[in-house]
């Protein structure tokens, strides 16, 4: 019995978020389908029938076939193919890496400004943060949609430059969060001890405020991942994101956009299925993730 108790005691932080986890079904489900759309855009290249953007791998004649039919070389596809010929099942996996990297990519960038600025805003108070927090009102009054047409009408197609557009326009999102709760955490005894021990200004900020911030900034960044994949998809949609050598799930649902009333609904609605999902995963960890660092839930 005793040693059962000191087990559970020195339980690892990790173990004890999954288990709280474990409690909560969405969580659960968001977590097993965000890994494996996760392994089977990693592994794309080695369990897709075929590259989707390798000319040589392509028939026209092979275009808007339905699910389950097959090619003249007695491949199969099993969710379609597209106009040039594309298997969709394939380029599904592609566009789902594409998908990803840019919205994973650009939320990490974004995380690390956001919280970068939002710590010196906190910490040095006064004009300082008066300035950043005005700038961080007058950006949120605008919608981001708004401000990534803007950023890529400027700069063009390419991934870095819509990488860059959608950092322009979530970092806000992230110095909100990272300010209110810095703020709060610098009110605690902690911080006074720090100070009273002439400990640097970086080594307070950076080892430890921000590590007690990071509870919820895990949890305003997962929600925040989803919303830039659909952000970059709408952009992608309109056809001034990616451009079509670099197609994401977005660009996907565009190009069978103009097949749908002609009866060849799979173009558009696959990959409109995969991305639902992808999104649906991701909502559900954030969710789960929220109540397990809201002090308030029952643990």
């Amino acid at each position: 019995m005793t040693n059962t108790s000191s087990l559970q005691g020195i339980a690892s932080p990790a173990a004890r978020w999954f288990r709280r986890l474990a409690r909560r079904p969405g969580g659960l489900v968001g977590i097993v389908l965000l890994t494996l759309i996760v392994i089977s855009a990693l592994l794309a290249p080695w369990i897709s029938p075929q590259n989707p953007y390798d000319l040589a791998q392509l028939d026209i004649t092979d275009g808007r076939l339905s699910p389950g039919s097959q090619s003249l070389s007695g491949m199969t596809f099993w969710l379609g193919s597209d106009d040039q010929g594309r298997d969709m099942l394939s380029a599904i996996l592609y566009g789902t890496r594409v998908s990803l990297w840019i919205g994973i990519c650009s939320s990490l960038l974004s995380l690390m400004v956001g919280t970068f600025i939002g710590m010196i805003s906190a910490w040095n108070g006064g004009r300082i943060d008066s300035l950043i927090m005005r700038i961080v009102d007058i950006q949120l009054s605008f919608p981001p949609m708004l401000i990534a047409l803007i950023l890529l009408t400027l700069f063009g197609q390419g991934a870095d430059k819509i990488i860059l557009a959608l950092v322009i326009t979530q970092w806000a999102y992230y110095t909100r969060a990272v300010r209110g709760n810095a703020l709060a955490e610098m009110q605690r005894n902690y911080i006074a001890a720090a100070r009273t021990l002439a400990l640097s200004r970086s080594r307070i900020m950076f080892r430890h405020l921000l590590p007690n911030c990071l509870s919820s900034l895990i949890v305003v960044a997962t929600i925040r991942v989803a919303y830039t994949i659909m952000l970059e998809a709408t952009l992608s949609f309109l056809g001034i994101g990616l451009p079509v050598t670099q197609p994401s799930l977005g660009l996907l649902i565009a190009n069978g956009f103009d097949y749908l009333l002609s009866g060849d609904y799979w173009i558009s609605l696959f990959p409109g299925v995969m991305l639902l999902m992808l999104i649906i995963a991701i909502n559900l960890l954030g969710d789960a993730l929220r109540d397990i660092t809201n002090p308030q839930q029952g643990q």
